[in-house]
């Protein structure tokens, strides 16, 4: 009985071993392994400008609140140190970016003349030379230069992520046809999230810078 006893205790402080050696080899082997840095991340604002709010030429549908959720990824980003660029539409009265978002001296401003935010822009020069690999989108009007930006981004490459609360858009019509603003946004970025990115709320946006 008291071979079996010992036996036992024998094979326990073996087994205790064991396992601490396999215990010191994973804490090793996960110091040793590569540490992956998170993707360096910048913020697009795109079109946030007074003449999409009420008494603009082009009044969207909400784009109070949508300022305000894009005014928090604002935030979060300066706070965190992200590149910020604002873009902006020349068809507007000089620049005529939204309070809401107005940018700070320093930050990036690319004015352009087309949906696509990339073309005939400095914008990829700028985010190539930064490093950037992620874009987080917001801004107005979601069908027209928010979806835009987003496919250009992808099809160069980035991540891409678009802030839903934080676009905007307006009621379109075709022919005798009146698609609500509500459908149009829903539809793109159900489009943009099926084949260029993800689309998240500003809640979770946040996190990503």
């Amino acid at each position: 009985m008291r071979r079996w006893i010992v036996g036992g205790l024998v094979a326990i402080a073996l087994l205790i071993g064991a396992g601490t050696v396999v215990a010191e080899e994973a804490a090793a082997a996960a110091a040793a392994a590569p540490k992956t840095e998170p993707l360096k991340t910048a913020l697009l604002v795109i079109d946030i400008q007074d003449f999409y709010y009420p008494g603009g030429l082009l009044p969207l549908s909400g784009p109070e609140g949508a300022g305000a959720a894009a005014a928090q990824l604002l935030a979060a980003a300066r706070t965190r140190g992200a590149m910020v660029v604002h873009v902006g539409h020349n068809a507007s009265a000089g620049r005529g970016f939204h309070a809401d978002v107005a940018p700070l001296d320093g930050e990036a401003v690319v004015m352009k003349d087309d949906v696509n935010a990339f073309l005939g822009t400095d914008l990829q020069a700028r985010l190539q030379a930064a490093g950037i690999k992620r874009v987080v989108v917001c801004g107005m009007q979601t069908h027209m230069c928010v979806e835009g930006a987003a496919r250009a981004a992808s099809d160069l490459g980035y991540e891409v992520v678009v802030a839903a609360d934080a676009c905007a858009t307006r009621d379109l019509k075709w022919r005798d046809s009146v698609v609500p603003a509500a459908m149009v946004h829903a539809a793109t970025l159900a489009t943009i999230e099926r084949n260029y990115g993800k689309v998240v709320d500003v809640a979770e946006a946040v996190g990503m810078f």
